[in-house]
């Protein structure tokens, strides 16, 4: 076990050796180690340092250049399954404590709303495609309310569920339904058409319960609809960071917030397709994506375009590569009850 005092001296996080979350093997290769995670971190500051305005308030440095966990101190891969995964990882209790506290300016969630909402009415199109009918859902990890402003521009009738009760708030006045705490919180007797996790499995400290719970609070026939991050696509771009694709492969990775690796878990498609199929669930598709638009009025204009046209030449060529989708940093999957 490893205690990091975190660079602002509030607060002391513990740290705990772990196994796959998908698949609970323990055999794994070393990715990166903590002084080239370091940097990395590295790298990501300097990335966007040169593609954002100098005068930036630092809370814009939110999901970009700053995360809601610590930066990793190794980043592993399961030899098993392909999973890619923090070890050590934060305790559990920290982590809730972390999304619990986390409370950006209104400004900032009003932001990130408008950023947001014009990629999740795409997503909102695909899963209406992929369940056939609009109806009733929940979203785990409402957060900031984008989706579920889609989703009622499609039809759809969507609550939310967060544990971040400043966001709640914020979503909340936006004239939308959201319960304070996780999928298992909610009423036991409630049942939806749809679970949607998007952006946030991956930072669940037991993502496997968290659809367990999903999956019981599906009506017969339910869908959960799922988005997370390629741990494939780091695995297979980062050892580019060095060498004559270095400026390729660093675009491809900090463009999607995969530089840097802030999240807990990166799953493959082939891994969490068998971590559904396991709980009962049959995946009808998945689809190869990249991360939501990040650019703002806070991003120079050159910076902005060259965001645009990455994800674009990475949207054209995601399919490829093998079940995996190694070219694609996010991708979604849609699996059905039964």
């Amino acid at each position: 076990m490893v205690v990091l005092l975190p660079l602002s001296g509030a607060m002391t996080v513990t740290y705990e050796l772990t196994h796959c979350a998908a698949c609970g093997a323990s055999n794994e290769r070393e990715l990166a180690t903590a002084e080239s995670m370091k940097a990395e971190v590295e790298s990501l500051w300097a990335f966007h340092t040169r593609r954002l305005r100098a005068d930036i308030p630092s809370e814009h440095l939110m999901d970009r250049v700053a995360f809601s966990q610590h930066p990793a101190l190794r980043v592993v891969r399961c030899r098993e399954c392909g999973t890619v995964y923090r070890n050590p990882i934060e305790r559990a209790t920290e982590l809730t404590a972390i999304y619990e506290d986390e409370g950006p300016p209104t400004e900032v969630l009003q932001a990130l709303h408008e950023t947001q909402r014009a990629s999740y009415a795409a997503q909102a199109q695909r899963l209406t495609a992929q369940f056939g009918r609009r109806g009733h859902g929940v979203e785990v990890g409402s957060y900031v309310g984008a989706f579920l402003a889609a989703a009622r521009d499609a039809g759809w009738r969507f609550t939310g569920v967060d544990v971040n009760a400043g966001a709640n708030a914020f979503t909340r006045s936006l004239g939308f339904t959201v319960h304070d705490g996780d999928i298992a919180s909610l009423d036991a007797g409630e049942r939806a058409d749809v679970v949607a996790i998007w952006n946030c499995l991956d930072q669940l400290p037991d993502p496997v319960d968290a659809l367990r719970s999903a999956r019981d609070h599906l009506a017969p026939g339910g869908m959960i609809a799922l988005r997370v991050p390629n741990g494939a696509c780091y695995a297979a771009w980062r050892p580019l960071l060095r060498g004559p694709l270095a400026s390729i492969a660093r675009a491809w990775l900090a463009h999607n917030n995969l530089l840097g690796f802030p999240y807990r878990v990166g799953f493959t498609p082939s891994a969490l397709t068998r971590v559904v199929e396991r709980l009962g669930f049959r995946v009808t598709h998945v689809h190869g994506d990249t991360l939501v638009p990040i650019a703002d009025r806070w991003t120079r204009r050159w910076a902005a375009l060259e965001e645009r046209a990455v994800k674009r030449a990475i949207g054209a060529v995601s399919r490829l590569g093998g079940e995996d989708l190694p070219l694609a940093p996010w991708f979604e999957l849609y699996a059905r009850l039964g």
